[in-house]
């Protein structure tokens, strides 16, 4: 079983820039695509990006496209989400997750206007 912690959230002004991390611990998470998704409140799960394991492709979420990053360090266990230009649309919980399987317990971006 692989547990995932996600970290870097916090509160940023629109226009800012925000680096997540989700560290896989527990079982590797070799073979893996890791992937990012988001929540606001009162809105279904929202596809942000993946990454596939060997980080040849990457896939975004039509909404984040040109602002956001997905990256990956199989050698720490480690997705990135790096965030620029962010929105006040952009506020959300963001979980990890591995395979689509398993899920971090997420980390809260703010965006404020």
């Amino acid at each position: 079983q692989v547990q995932l912690v996600e970290s870097g959230g916090g509160l940023v002004q629109a226009g800012g820039s925000l680096r997540l991390s989700c560290a896989a611990s527990g079982r590797t998470a070799s073979g893996y695509a890791l992937g990012w998704f988001r929540q606001a409140p009162g809105q279904e799960r929202e596809f942000v990006a993946t990454i596939t394991w060997s980080g040849e492709h990457t896939y975004y979420g039509d909404s984040v496209k040109g602002r956001f990053t997905i990256s990956r360090d199989n050698a720490k266990n480690t997705v990135f989400l790096n965030m620029n230009s962010l929105k006040p649309e952009d506020t959300a919980v963001y979980y990890c997750t591995a395979g689509g399987i398993t899920w971090g317990q997420g980390t809260q971006v703010t965006v404020s206007s």
